[in-house]
């Protein structure tokens, strides 16, 4: 594997990054902090991350912190888990993605909620603004909407006669109505025809890539979904079993067998939200802080994927890439 910004994991790069010194915390005082996540174990490693950000900010667990962590699979079950957060009484929910922020927005209307990566969390109803979010809601959006155009546009240039192409989402998450908006956009713009697969409970996986595999697209754009990290490689190996190349959003996709992704760096992200904790713990008002964006994108490519699937890879795209995976 070779990887240009020396980024080894998404643990790994958390741990490396981490600072020889923190800042000093008021003694004696133990703050409950949770991460709600939608995605179930196949996210458990966000959890080491989240808990070495945190670290970075002086907040140590045994010493002046406590996590409690929630890995849902189902997002039918979000709204209990984020009850019984507020139930406990933590200071601050850390909530994944958009639907665990709306979950937890819904359970509670004064303790701080900070949004690790949500798609657009204006329209989706989290926040009035993202200059002044105005509730008790802020932390980090991912600019999903406008980064499903550019997957897009790097499957063209990987493939310029691409023409049919299916995306794999899930229709019961609000996020993703401006993310399909602008995927409809930039297919008819690109004179690509767009076949739709709807997956919204782990148990349709296998009618969802029935439904693909009878499309028999050029490719597969793999929506953002936390649940989705559960079927990667179910996904990525029917992908490969029926040659169509897969790109997704996040680097995780990619390293389990997509050909490509390009997004934002979920390990910067949350190291983004732990800043707007801490701020949050310090007396900060999180309807003053403002929703920021991603600054960091990475674009990784399967080499090894891309050998099955009998695919060349450009090399304008191979020399932009942050991370060639070669096995």
């Amino acid at each position: 594997m070779i990887d240009r910004r020396t980024f080894t994991a998404l643990v790994g790069g958390a741990v490396l990054n981490m600072p020889l010194t923190v800042r000093a915390q008021p003694a004696g005082k133990v703050y409950r902090v949770a991460l709600l996540v939608h995605g179930g174990q196949a996210l458990k490693s966000l959890v080491e991350v989240f808990r070495s950000s945190l670290r970075e900010f002086g907040y140590v667990e045994g010493h002046n912190l406590q996590i409690e962590v929630r890995l849902v699979e189902r997002h039918e079950e979000l709204p209990q888990a984020a009850a019984e957060l507020v139930r406990i009484g933590v200071d601050v929910i850390t909530a994944g993605t958009t639907l665990p922020g709306l979950a937890a927005k819904r359970a509670t209307s004064t303790i701080p909620i900070v949004l690790i990566a949500a798609a657009d969390p204006v329209q989706a109803g989290l926040v009035a603004g993202l200059a002044r979010p105005g509730g008790n809601v802020t932390g980090n959006a991912a600019l999903t909407p406008e980064l499903s155009g550019k997957l897009l546009e790097l499957l063209r240039e990987l493939m310029p006669k691409l023409s049919r192409i299916a995306v794999l989402w899930n229709s019961a998450n609000p996020a993703n109505t401006s993310v399909m908006r602008e995927t409809v956009i930039v297919t008819n713009r690109l004179g690509m025809k767009l076949e739709l697969v709807d997956l919204q409970a782990p148990d349709q996986i296998e009618d969802s890539l029935t439904a693909i595999v009878r499309h028999r697209p050029d490719a597969v754009l793999i929506m953002p979904e936390s649940s989705f990290f559960a079927h990667v490689l179910r996904i990525n190996e029917v992908a490969i079993r029926h040659r169509f190349p897969t790109i997704a959003l996040l680097r995780e996709f990619a390293r389990r067998g997509s050909l490509m992704s390009y997004g934002p760096s979920i390990p910067d992200l949350v190291k983004r939200s732990a800043a707007f904790i801490d701020k949050i713990l310090r007396g900060a008002n999180p309807a003053n802080l403002p929703i920021e964006q991603p600054t960091k994108f990475e674009l990784v490519i399967n080499l090894k994927t891309a050998k099955a699937l009998g695919v060349s890879i450009p090399e304008p795209l191979m020399v932009r890439a942050d991370e060639l995976i070669q096995e």
